[in-house]
């Protein structure tokens, strides 16, 4: 029996490689939208607009799933940032994988009510990462694409 339960709350070999693969340090290096026209302001992340992530830096550590990203102030647009986080590879039975990410303080501790971000996994190699995040947009869906770049 032990080992039924076992079994059914392990984590997946694909989920076990995609966790490798995230392991690392990345650069966001363009974030899209799709089904939005014209230009537009749009915080994510419960923190910044969306264009201050361009160019932001993110460290995924597989050993402990704690990772960070970081912001660069821009020309007083953007608040220099650095946020810990906290990160996994989502499973669900018959579904995509799904990459997941919560905030969290200086001391570890979840924020935002302990609500989080996932995002379906479009594409992840060796040296790029592509996560979609689907919204809704003037009542119409929408999606942001981000596309990373290992750094290191």
């Amino acid at each position: 029996m032990s080992a039924i339960l076992f079994a059914a709350c392990s984590t997946s070999k694909e989920a076990r490689v995609q966790r490798r693969t995230v392991d690392g340090n990345w650069q966001l290096e363009t974030v899209v939208t799709e089904g939005i026209t014209g230009k537009i302001k749009a915080q994510i992340f419960n923190e910044e607009d969306f264009n201050c992530f361009v160019g932001s830096s993110w460290s995924f550590n597989g050993n402990n799933s704690l990772g960070s990203y970081n912001i660069a102030q821009n020309s007083g647009e953007c608040v220099a940032i650095k946020r810990q986080i906290r990160w996994s590879i989502y499973e669900a039975p018959g579904q995509p994988k799904l990459f997941q990410f919560k905030r969290l303080d200086d001391k570890l501790k979840e924020i935002d009510a302990g609500a989080g971000f996932r995002f379906t996994i479009l594409q992840l190699n060796d040296n790029t990462m592509q996560l979609r995040s689907d919204i809704t947009f003037e009542g119409k869906p929408a999606s942001f694409i981000y596309n990373f770049v290992r750094t290191k």
